[in-house]
């Protein structure tokens, strides 16, 4: 009996490991090794202006009229030539001021419906009357940087890379926004990850705040799906293209307002995550394409599904262990855990009274993060029919 919880012990322990350390070791020294024998690739040559792709820029928004005057400020100073690039607004639903201030832009071509069915639902409706080369795809409040759509126009200049995933970033809006500070640090470590997987073969998707597509190879998604830019992304990928990722275009955004408005956020990312990790299981086989099963699996499946378990189950599995007396190690594991846990509690407390400290919060919002995966099974579960939610509201 002992010997076989010592096991299941040890296998759930270094899955946990894995997940978010080992993963990222690996993935780094394998770059390494490829760059050692392959070399790097040079960043590819821009054509001239008049030979540059046709692009739309298109946003989708939902009841934004606070936000259109200043992204089209964005839009309007990004560098490209006008005369190649096309602005696109799908309004699906809208039913506050956005359409009536975005006709103040004679420049924007609107795809509006009065009937709200979900992101998804809008990208198929946009996306199916699009015509260009590139459609780069942006959130209404996110602001990206002027040369963004060169750099992911510059990364598309290799015929294998059918998605672009640009770099969010995370910015407080309010000094000491721990919510903020709290993703912001979360994607510091994710856009490594993306950066690694993507010089290793193919990012593991693309965010919604800024990617961009082949036109001609987008498929439509069903209208329930969460994660439509994951899905989208991940799709391509499966038809034997690659995902490139460049920190060089990037989105910027507030944090979200609070943990609570937090926490709606990643109900629904783990809810869509782990609807992904079903409607794509296929790439999970190691005998179609084994990098890609290797860093699917690696990145995205263990952590939408089976990780937060092992680290649920890990605590009494120790105390068990502890209780029959298995050996020293296991106290020191589970002191470790203890410690762990009370640093959580600690970061909690603090961030309830409106004071940060980096060091406590780090625990803190890992077990938000892995709470919030068994939250979003049960979304999941009552979100079946549609793709719409409830935006969470930012900082």
């Amino acid at each position: 009996m002992i010997a076989a919880l010592k096991i299941v012990f040890w296998i759930l322990l270094f899955i946990v490991f894995y997940t978010y350390i080992g993963y990222g070791l690996l993935l780094w020294l394998l770059v390494k090794i490829k760059h050692l024998v392959k070399g790097k690739t040079a960043p590819a040559e821009l054509p001239a202006d008049e030979a540059l792709p046709t692009v739309t820029f298109m946003v989708c928004a939902y009841n934004e009229q606070d936000i259109v005057d200043q992204k089209m400020e964005n839009i309007h100073a990004l560098d490209y030539p006008s005369d190649k690039l096309s602005i696109v607004w799908v309004t699906d639903g809208s039913s506050d001021d956005t359409n009536a201030r975005l006709a103040r832009y004679p420049e924007v071509e609107v795809i509006f419906t009065p009937e709200r069915k979900g992101k998804t639902a809008a990208l198929n409706h946009g996306i199916s009357m699009i015509h260009s080369d590139i459609t780069v795809m942006t959130d209404a409040n996110t602001m990206v940087n002027a040369e963004a759509i060169r750099e992911i126009v510059r990364c598309f200049q290799d015929p294998q890379v059918a998605c672009v995933a640009g770099e969010k970033r995370v910015t407080a809006r309010h000094e000491g926004q721990s919510a903020a500070i709290g993703e912001g640090l979360y994607w510091k470590y994710e856009s490594t990850l993306k950066r690694l997987d993507g010089e290793l073969y193919s990012a593991m998707g693309a965010a919604g705040e800024l990617n961009a597509i082949r036109t001609h190879l987008y498929r439509t998604m069903p209208e329930n799906a969460l994660l439509d830019d994951f899905v989208m992304s991940m799709r391509m990928v499966d038809q034997g293209y690659r995902i490139a990722y460049t920190p060089k275009a990037y989105a910027m955004e507030y944090g979200s307002a609070d943990i609570h408005e937090e926490s709606k956020r990643k109900r629904r990312i783990a809810a869509g995550g782990l609807q992904s990790v079903w409607w794509l299981r296929g790439m999970t086989n190691p005998f179609r394409h084994f990098v890609v099963a290797f860093q699917f699996v690696s990145h995205r499946v263990l952590r939408w599904s089976i990780t937060p378990v092992a680290l649920l189950a890990l605590i009494p599995l120790n105390i068990a262990l502890v209780i029959m007396n298995a050996g020293l190690p296991y106290t020191i594991i589970l002191i470790l855990q203890l410690l762990f846990y009370l640093a959580a509690l600690c970061g909690w407390l603090l961030d309830r009274q409106g004071r940060k400290n980096k060091l406590l919060y780090v625990p803190y919002y890992f077990l938000f993060m892995n709470v919030n995966v068994f939250r979003g099974m049960h979304y999941l579960y009552t979100h079946q029919g549609g793709g719409t939610w409830e935006k969470a509201k930012r900082g």
